[in-house]
This record gives C-alpha cells, sequence and structure tokens, in this order.
C-alpha cells in the first residue's frame, strides 16, 4: 500500500515545482522530501522524477501518480471532515490565510472568540495576500482563507474551494488637510484626481491592480505595501491614497478621508476547501468571522 506522507510530498513537489519549495510548504527538510520521493519510487517500482538542470520535473509516471495523489487528498480531507462532524466539540487544528488588513481587523475578535467558546480547538494565523492565501487553501496547508478583492480585479475561485461573502468594504480618498480637496463637501470625482502625486501598494497587490484599472495612466510615486505607513505619508503631505475602511480604523492628524463617486468598494470573502465543509471547525470559525464583522464600524453592514 502506497503510503500518504509520500503521496503528499509528491503532492508538493507537483504542485511548487522544487524540493526546496515543497520542504517549506510540508514544515519539513528538502533532505526529507527527497527520501520521501525515493521511497515512493521504490514503493511503486516507477521512477517518478528527475533531474532538470539545478530543478527537477515529474516523469509521465509521476505525473499520472501525482494526479491520483491529489484525490487521495482530497478524499482524506472529506474523511476528516466526516469524523469531525461527529464530534459534539469543536476539536483539532484550523489554521487561517488572511490579508494584511483582516489580520488587524477582524482577526483577533475571531480567534478570541474561538478560543472562548472551543477551547479544545487549536488555532493558527497566515498573513498573505489574496493570491497566497487561496494557493495555500486550495493546495490544503490552511483550512480556511480571508480574502479581499474588487470588482475591477476580481479572484477567480478554483475548483473545489467554495466561498461566502463577508460583506463589502468602502474605499476613500486620503489626503493632506492642506491639500486643494480637503473641503470638499460632496465625494470627490475621479476625474478631479487627475495629476495627484499618489501613494499606493506595489505591484502585484491587488489594491494596486483596482488602483491601475479604475484610474488608467496613474504612476504612483509611493509604493508602500503596509496602509499605516501609507497614512503617514499623506500626513506629512507627500500625496493622497486610497484605502478601504477596514484598513484604516482610525485617521491620524493631518489627514482628511472624503468620499469618492462611484462610490469604490472592496469585497471580503471566506473561503474554504469544499472536501472539508463538514467540519464543525469551519463553521465556528465562519460565525466567528461574522461577528467581529458586525462589530467592525468602519465597514459597510
Amino acid at each position: 500500500m502506497i503510503d500518504v506522507g509520500r503521496l503528499r510530498a509528491l503532492d508538493a513537489v507537483a504542485s511548487y515545482g522544487t524540493v526546496l519549495a515543497a520542504s517549506a510548504a510540508l514544515h519539513c527538510t528538502p533532505s526529507a522530501v527527497s527520501q520521501q520521493l525515493g521511497k515512493l519510487e521504490r514503493e511503486t517500482g516507477a521512477t517518478l522524477v528527475e533531474k532538470d538542470g539545478r530543478r527537477i520535473r515529474l516523469t509521465e509516471a509521476g505525473r499520472v501518480l501525482a494526479a491520483h495523489a491529489a484525490k487521495v487528498l482530497a478524499a482524506l480531507d472529506e474523511a476528516e471532515a466526516a469524523l469531525a462532524a461527529q464530534r459534539d466539540t469543536v476539536t483539532g487544528r484550523l489554521t487561517v490565510a488572511a490579508f494584511a488588513t483582516a489580520c488587524r481587523g477582524l482577526m483577533p475578535h475571531a480567534l478570541h472568540r474561538l478560543a472562548a467558546d472551543h477551547p479544545a480547538l487549536r488555532t493558527g494565523l497566515i498573513e498573505g495576500d489574496p493570491h497566497h492565501a487561496l494557493d495555500m487553501l486550495q493546495r490544503g496547508h490552511v483550512d480556511l482563507a480571508v480574502l479581499d478583492d474588487w470588482p475591477e480585479a476580481a479572484l477567480t475561485w478554483p475548483p473545489g474551494v467554495t466561498a461566502t461573502e463577508l460583506g463589502l468594504d468602502v474605499a476613500d480618498l486620503v489626503v493632506p488637510t492642506g491639500h486643494r480637496l480637503a473641503g470638499a463637501t460632496g465625494p470627490v470625482r475621479r476625474d478631479q484626481l487627475i495629476g495627484e502625486r499618489w501613494i499606493a501598494a506595489p505591484p502585484g497587490a491587488i489594491c494596486y491592480e483596482w488602483l491601475m484599472r479604475v484610474l488608467p495612466g496613474v504612476e504612483p510615486d509611493f509604493l508602500v505595501g503596509e496602509f499605516e505607513t501609507q497614512l503617514t505619508l499623506v500626513a506629512a503631505g507627500l500625496g493622497v491614497a486610497m484605502l478601504p475602511r477596514l484598513a484604516r480604523p482610525t485617521l491620524p492628524s493631518g489627514v482628511v478621508a472624503l468620499a469618492v463617486a462611484p462610490r469604490p468598494t472592496r469585497r471580503v470573502t471566506i473561503a474554504w476547501r469544499a472536501a472539508a465543509a463538514a467540519r464543525p471547525a469551519i463553521h465556528a470559525a465562519v460565525a466567528a468571522l461574522r461577528e467581529s464583522w458586525v462589530g467592525t464600524s468602519t465597514v459597510e453592514q
């Protein structure tokens, strides 16, 4: 019988392309992954990987077995979820991947609620951008993902992933108090923002992709991933930024937030693998996140 742990090693190599990346995903050493692959080859009597320069690639036999490994691991997910559903208490381990502002604005309350209500449940949290979090979820490295996306830069849900919308997070224009628009009495139109110096997230981030699509031709002068740092740069009079309300529960002095028309909103979503949907821990975490969302006054209910 083929060892499941060795199938996990093969699945990780197939997913990440290198032994080093696979070992990081599996939280073990590269040597341990190589040993598992070697044992799997002896176990099956087939050559599963071959060297390709400094990397390795799957052989035809390796690709066939990797496809079946993915199915086996998904079936194990379903079996574990079904067994967990039979228990009266929420137990086991639940790891959540979430984007940065959700880690700060939503997860502390949700994790505290889970610890208080379900002491037998061990929880973990990994910060990651939505693309990375969704990838970790699909590969089984986390159990739940809290994601954000914009209509103009929407996420695509891969097969086997179930998602539910938590709500919409409105974005506002933030400007220095001495800015020409600081005293605006109504929403600022997007055509009024031409020629501004912009402070934005770095390329590759969903917020950057969104800004490039809603304001074509914008070339940010400052590329900063942390929203709090963006606010300090705005307060210093270096430019303007478009920030979601969840990212700025309070504003520093020297900064004004202005509504924008049309109103930009990002969707905040909770996602999990469909195979694990029966796990009581998933239901408990979704409930805790909904409670945390309702308690966040800055977002739209």
